[in-house]
């Protein structure tokens, strides 16, 4: 198939912010997609260049060449892109320009063939080693860190939903304990106190970093589900990492200090499953250390740490963790993000594909998690079209 034409065109995202729509034209039509942002990002993530620099990008060259040539795979296409740019994280072309012609090229292909995105994908990349199981569903209920104006250290505190009724009941629960946790925060803080974050969780000020999660546990308690349900914490430690110590609760830490941390989270809160990011990216004796002592009992997972880069995950799982977040702009193709998958799969180590903290209505993740069998997605609360895209796709999808 030949590309006919790129247009790129600025929008803007959850947050009010600019990014950008991508527009592959074909003979078999048109077919667009919409770039979410990243506020908290991993040092070896793609660059986001914006709008000028695509234009600029496209009519310097990129457009005329891309119409010269007739790809017949997605892995054709985002090789060529990959070669044309010639860099490690995409800061000629720009990682958002790339994988939005990436992931448009492939909605192309797959309305040419009359295919789901999804099943396109499962074809070229995951024949054979995928599964059906429905995804468990991290929802940030409290936001902290970079994406909220509270003193939380911590970035997020989740509810996982692990879909033992299927994904509309997970997905019906999860709006009640959302609701009832406002509920709660507003009788002991008062309404004045109630704000929200980047991603929709309630954002404002507690005791210390660890009493948001036993009051998720008493929320779940009080739930006749509770048994459908784990929490979670995105932790973003290289947010409050600053060269050799860990600024968290107000304190100077070492990397054992809040290494005895998590181990007083485990003990005082039974339902703390999930640990994404608990050190720096830097920090490897820390990712190191908490793994192989909780690691059997615990899903210590990457994200800073590993970007969506296959080399990464290969290097990091099954010693430093056994969970691994994706987000497709990380790492800047449609090819690209499913390598990270497959060297996920070949270590047996749980993918969770995961939005951005500025999202976009475009539910493309739930196709990539969709496609691979993705033992978990990570789409926030459904309270905006932004998020309330990906649930309902979520719902169309394994329903």
């Amino acid at each position: 198939m030949k590309i006919e034409g790129i247009t790129v065109s600025e929008i803007l995202d959850s947050r009010k912010e600019k990014t950008i729509e991508v527009a592959v034209n074909t003979s078999a039509g048109s077919f667009s997609t919409q770039l979410p942002s990243g506020k908290s990002k991993g040092k070896n993530e793609a660059v986001t260049l914006g709008l000028e620099n695509a234009k600029n990008v496209l009519e310097s060259g990129l457009e005329k060449e891309t119409g010269e040539t007739d790809f017949n795979t997605i892995t054709d296409l985002d090789k060529f892109l990959i070669g044309y740019d010639g860099t490690e994280n995409k800061s000629k072309i720009g990682g958002d320009l790339t994988l939005g012609i990436s992931i448009s090229f492939a909605r192309a292909l797959a309305g040419e063939k009359k295919a789901e995105l999804w099943e396109l994908l499962r074809q070229e990349y995951f024949d054979g080693i995928y599964t059906e199981n429905p995804p468990k569903v991290f929802s940030n209920m409290i936001n902290g860190g970079a994406h909220a104006e509270d003193n939380l250290d911590i970035q997020e505190y989740q509810i996982v939903g692990i879909t033992k009724e299927g994904i509309t009941h997970t997905i019906s629960e999860i709006k009640k304990l959302y609701t009832r946790l406002g509920e709660i925060l507003t009788a002991k803080y008062g309404v004045d106190a109630i704000k929200f974050g980047d991603e929709q969780g309630y954002a404002l000020n507690f005791e210390n970093n660890l009493e948001p999660l036993k009051i998720l546990e008493d929320v779940l308690y009080e739930s006749i589900h509770k048994e459908d349900f784990d929490l979670g914490i995105d932790v973003a430690a290289s947010s409050f990492w600053d060269s050799d110590s860990y600024k968290f609760g107000g304190k100077n830490l070492s990397t054992d200090e809040l290494f005895e941390i998590y181990g007083k989270y485990f003990k005082e809160c039974g339902s703390l499953k999930y640990i994404e990011d608990p050190f720096a990216e830097e920090d490897e004796i820390g990712f190191k250390k908490v793994f192989e002592s909780f690691g059997r009992e615990k899903v210590f997972i990457g994200d800073d740490l590993t970007t969506t880069n296959a080399k990464l995950i290969e290097k990091y799982s099954g010693k430093a963790i056994n969970g691994v977040i994706i987000k497709p702009n990380q790492i800047g193709t449609v090819t690209e993000t499913c390598e990270a998958m497959l060297a996920a799969r070949k270590k047996n180590v749980e993918i969770i594909i995961s939005h951005r903290s500025g999202e976009v209505n475009d539910p493309f993740i739930i196709h990539f998690a969709k496609a691979v069998g993705a033992e978990g997605v990570k789409i926030g609360v459904p309270v905006i079209k932004e998020r309330t895209s990906k649930f309902d796709e979520l719902t169309r999808l394994y329903s």
